[in-house]
């Protein structure tokens, strides 16, 4: 097992002759290497940023990279859970890793706080009184998608995502609130680089725009193949396919583009500010809607230890329910399945002073929860 960051205040500390209450162990495991490792690597920095500006003795964080490997990232689970007794588990980007991980942790008494994964099937009849997503439901920004390609008049939709949980979801999804004809649906390889194929049918298909979640490199790969076959048709994404840290690799085709998220560097508030503004000094670049929701994660998990140990589950678990900490997106809270009831944005790509970023053009949907917070009997 490779450690790529630890950090450790206190492991027991001696005061007077008193031991002090053993500290909050949470094992993060995320994508640290190979495709879509940028997106993992912004979840790690969000998340820490927050840890060290709290500066909290009795959190201990442990970083695994999990390869963007189901097999990675049980192995990495047991092992946290196992040897290093970890409390809370975070940081899986990819919901096919999440749905290996999620319902075996929780099972063992282990609470997970997702980052950004977040399954429908764990939104509904797969809920779990342990398991939180702090970020979405997976549905969310495409069916906010799915609502601005019907505000703007779009009849005919070409629709594409990978074949994996996350890709099946965000069909699903954008085709809850689009009210117009879907040309057609496609579904590309997890990982997939070359979309030759997957252009020519949308050239051929009489769409007259296009709606595709393709995150990390797979988006990369696409844009810049879509920008070299010359097709004039808008094109309408979720923030993952236009996120911070893939926008310097895209270059100008992502200009203009309009997606969707719950998050935007831009959103009026006072802790949303202060993030950019520390993120950006700290790393050097502009923070990522993934190191958002890492921040946002560890000040909730740092904000329920102020209330409850974690070795009362109940008490901790009534903790993180009530979610009072100052979240980067202003008003935050969890519906009845513990996923966010949120706003949810328009954003479009700009070129500001010189780098590529979002700004909100728009708000798509306002207290949205999730369709499946009705199957999910707690």
């Amino acid at each position: 097992m490779t450690k790529y960051l630890t950090t450790t205040a206190l492991a027991l500390s001696m005061i007077g002759g008193a031991a002090m209450a053993e500290p909050v162990k949470v094992g993060m495991i995320t994508t640290l290497s190979g495709g879509g490792a940028s997106l993992g690597i912004d979840t790690r920095d969000g998340f820490m940023l927050a840890v060290e500006e709290a500066g909290n003795p009795d959190l201990e964080v442990h970083i695994e990279d999990d390869q963007r490997k189901p097999e990675v990232a049980v192995q990495l689970s047991d092992e946290l859970i196992q040897s290093e007794e970890v409390d809370i588990l975070t940081g899986i980007v990819w919901s096919n890793l999440a749905m290996a991980v999620v319902p075996g942790a929780v099972r063992q008494g282990k609470f997970y706080l997702s980052t950004n994964a977040a399954p429908s099937q764990l939104a509904g009849k797969g809920c779990h009184e342990n398991y939180f997503s702090v970020s979405y439901q997976n549905d969310n920004l495409h069916e906010a998608a799915g609502q601005y390609a019907t505000d703007e008049g779009y009849g005919r939709m070409f629709i594409m995502a990978p074949n994996y949980p996350a890709g099946q979801d965000s069909l699903s999804g954008f085709k809850r609130f689009y009210e117009g004809e879907v040309a057609s649906e496609v579904y590309t390889q997890l990982g997939q680089t070359d979309y030759a194929a997957e252009i020519a049918q949308i050239r051929d298909s009489d769409a007259d725009a296009l709606f595709f979640f393709l995150p990390g490199g797979m988006g990369i790969s696409f844009m810049k193949q879509w920008a070299e076959a010359g097709i004039d048709m808008p094109v309408v994404g979720p923030a993952f396919s236009f996120s911070q840290d893939i926008l310097p690799a895209i270059g100008e085709a992502a200009i203009g583009v309009k997606n969707t998220a719950q998050w935007s560097k831009d959103l009026d508030n006072e802790a949303n500010a202060q993030f950019v503004e520390a993120f950006e000094e700290k790393y050097d670049r502009l923070p990522s809607l993934y190191a958002a929701q890492g921040y946002d994660t560890a000040r909730l998990i740092l904000a329920a230890m102020e209330k409850a140990d974690v070795s009362d589950a109940d008490a901790f678990r009534e903790a993180v329910r009530s979610a009072e900490f100052d979240s980067v997106r202003g008003d935050f809270a969890f519906g009845p399945n513990q996923h966010p009831v949120q706003d949810i944005y328009v954003r479009e790509v700009i070129s500001e002073d010189g780098t590529l970023t979002n700004k909100i053009a728009a708000t798509a949907m306002e207290d949205r929860g999730d369709a499946y917070a009705e199957e999910c009997k707690m």
